[in-house]
């Protein structure tokens, strides 16, 4: 398709992040607006970037330690679960709306990519064998959606997307400026995994390629960052008339959700 007003459209969701205990409404919000703006619309796709599931409770970095106690494995997914369920309920209201009136439903493409944090449940069934079985995928209520396994990329109009990428040769993740990133994957992509947002754009042959590195869509900071980390911008991102790894991007900051679905500023939502 050319890019004339038919090209495809991405709503990326980046790294939610969530804990028991903390404000997760927005996540109706998003939900909400993609149903208000998108609705009717063909060829959506919706992505989000993983670490919904924090899991807490499985961290190695924090086992033993102080900060760790009084964490549950069940805890965390519940949170979790919760948190996805307020997440697809706008669209899922609107089918059913739409089922009692008999009409056409609308089911956009959804897809999950498993982030770091929910592989620290397969990480901890291959540490304890004991609990394969028990602790798994299925506990995470993923209703809808296509799930990605961890770090396998998908390739969308052109787009790749993973939690994050790595150098083949070493397995450790790319760093560095997003157009340097953009240089050795060679294509366009877009990713999670770390807080902020950055992006580049470059020409190769007359052909435009975009790196897009989105890591933040939570309220609440991470303590672990410190003080002086806690700023970062917040929201999802809209990628229209996407093809051939080239889009116009928009950037939809929780800030603005919290004040239209919401009704007041988002530190309000947990000051």
């Amino acid at each position: 398709m050319g890019r004339d007003g038919v090209g495809a459209i991405h709503v990326v969701i980046p790294d939610t992040q969530i804990k028991p205990g903390r404000f997760i409404g927005y996540m109706e919000w998003i939900g909400q607006y993609i149903v208000d703006k998108f609705f009717g619309k063909p060829n959506v796709k919706i992505i989000h970037l993983g670490d919904h599931w924090h899991m807490d409770s499985l961290s190695s970095y924090d086992r033993g330690k102080r900060q760790a106690e009084g964490r549950r494995i069940v805890a965390d997914i519940q949170a979790g679960n919760e948190a996805f369920a307020l997440l697809n309920r706008p669209l899922e209201e609107l089918n059913e709306k739409r089922r009692r009136r008999k009409q056409s439903q609308w089911w956009p493409e959804r897809y999950f990519l498993i982030g770091n944090h929910e592989d620290r449940i397969m990480r901890t069934v291959e540490e304890w064998a004991a609990l394969e079985g028990l602790l798994d995928y299925n506990l995470l209520d993923f209703r809808g959606w296509t799930v990605i396994p961890y770090l396998q990329p998908i390739e969308l109009d052109g787009v790749l997307y993973a939690h994050y990428f790595y150098n083949p040769q070493t397995g450790r993740p790319y760093s560095g400026m997003p157009e340097t990133r953009l240089k050795n994957i060679g294509h366009s992509f877009t990713m999670g995994h770390q807080q902020g947002y950055r992006q580049a754009v470059m020409s190769f042959c007359g052909v435009r390629r975009r790196a897009l590195i989105v890591g933040s869509c939570y309220v609440e900071g991470e303590s672990y960052r410190g003080p002086q980390a806690q700023d970062e911008w917040r929201g999802i991102i809209v990628c229209h008339e996407v093809q051939n790894g080239d889009y116009d991007l928009m950037e939809v900051s929780l800030n603005y959700l919290s004040r239209r679905y919401g009704g007041r500023e988002l530190h309000e939502w947990v000051a």
